[in-house]
């Protein structure tokens, strides 16, 4: 049962299963196993790490096909990495958009322990001629039925990958979560941990890996997973790829009742793409402008980093509250969203709306969806 000090999981769908963390409860560096996002097309295949092989074909020198056990006997690689759900947020787009409606759980920070991408390829011997990986998972079924957008016929979830991205040193097949094995629905026995990347690509239960020589425009490549970009003049499809400058407040939540004259702490998580988070600010509607945030931890590539601003409410009222994030590329977080990512990316600022009180009250118990 749900505590407070460990919230429930919020389940925005039955089937196949889409579980948001709890932001609000945000306390740790790393997001326990058990509380973690999971992100579904469809239902989790229940595969037997006995019986399942890796294959990896197509554009290369020596097709292989592994098991388990002679991945884990490879030179083994673990970092910590952010991951975010393309969606996350999507329930604060104005007008609403259609799919998933996240909130902002639909992210997490995990320890992912397996081996490089590269040395798998390597093993393989990846010709001149290539361009892409693709990455194939044993999840499949029919996506959007009688709809115009339909998928013809059942299809697994494959998602592509630049080369040069597939043998980045942040690029990694991983058997391992946080120093255990993989559960069913995080990808057991075999992901993609795919750093400073949408997790569209961190592509789970992997069964193919295929060397193409051409852009890869499967469903999940040039169906869904795009943006527009108008660098052209005209706007064009590109598949969404590396995740947007972004930071989030976990506490206080929307609606909280401050006491005025206390010190209150503002805390939340921040990531960014390729860039390390260089900066966040904090606004608290006070008249006093945007102020420096205290970054947690030391910096770690791909990973999130906490933050915290200490406030003290000087007067009573109404306060709006807003963070922003800017990393080392020099991206800012934007004030508002943006027409071109269709449903995704969400990383505008959010605020937050707090009643900043005299003294301490009592209230009835409050619940926070």
């Amino acid at each position: 049962m749900p505590t407070p000090q460990q919230p429930s999981l919020i389940v925005r769908q039955k089937s196949p299963e889409n579980i948001e963390f709890p932001f609000a409860s945000l306390s740790d560096w790393l997001i326990p196993t058990e509380l973690f996002f999971v992100r579904n097309h469809f239902a989790s295949p229940d595969l037997d790490a006995r019986d399942w092989r890796l294959r990896v074909g197509g554009a290369v020198e020596r097709p292989i096909e592994l098991d388990l056990d002679s991945i884990k006997a490879m030179r083994s690689t673990t970092f910590t990495a952010v991951v975010e759900c393309a969606g996350n947020g999507r329930v604060y787009y104005e007008p609403p958009k259609e799919g998933l409606q996240w909130q902002n759980g639909a992210v997490g920070n995990a320890a992912w322990t397996g081996v490089l991408l590269r040395e798998i390829l390597e093993m393989a011997g990846v010709k001149r001629t290539a361009r892409e990986v693709l990455l194939v998972g044993a999840d499949s079924g029919v996506v959007d039925t009688n709809k115009k957008t339909a998928s013809p016929g059942p299809i697994a979830f494959a998602r592509s990958l630049p080369l040069e991205k597939a043998i980045a040193d942040s690029t990694i097949l991983a058997y391992s979560m946080n120093e255990e094995p993989l559960t069913r629905d995080h990808g057991y026995p075999l992901r993609a941990v795919v750093g400073g990347w949408f997790g569209m690509a961190w592509v789970k239960w992997i069964t193919d890996i295929t060397v193409v020589e051409q852009p890869f425009l499967g469903y999940w490549q040039a169906r869904d997973y795009f943006r527009w970009e108008r660098s052209l003049g005209e706007p064009r499809l590109v598949p969404l790829a590396e995740m947007e400058v972004k930071a989030q407040i976990a506490r206080p939540v929307q609606g909280a009742r401050l006491i005025a004259g206390q010190p209150y702490r503002i805390f939340g998580a921040a990531w960014s793409g390729e860039a390390a988070i260089r900066q966040v600010q904090v606004c608290t509607g006070d008249g006093r402008g945007w102020r420096e945030g205290r970054l947690l931890e030391t910096e770690r590539p791909f990973a999130w980093r906490l933050w915290e601003y200490m406030w003290t409410p000087e007067e009573v009222g109404r306060f709006i509250l807003r963070c922003r994030a800017i990393d080392g590329a020099g991206c800012v977080q934007p004030d508002l969203q943006r027409s071109d990512c269709e449903s995704y990316a969400a990383n505008w600022i959010v605020p937050v709306e707090v009643t900043v009180v005299p003294e301490p009250q009592t209230y009835e118990e409050e619940f926070v969806i």
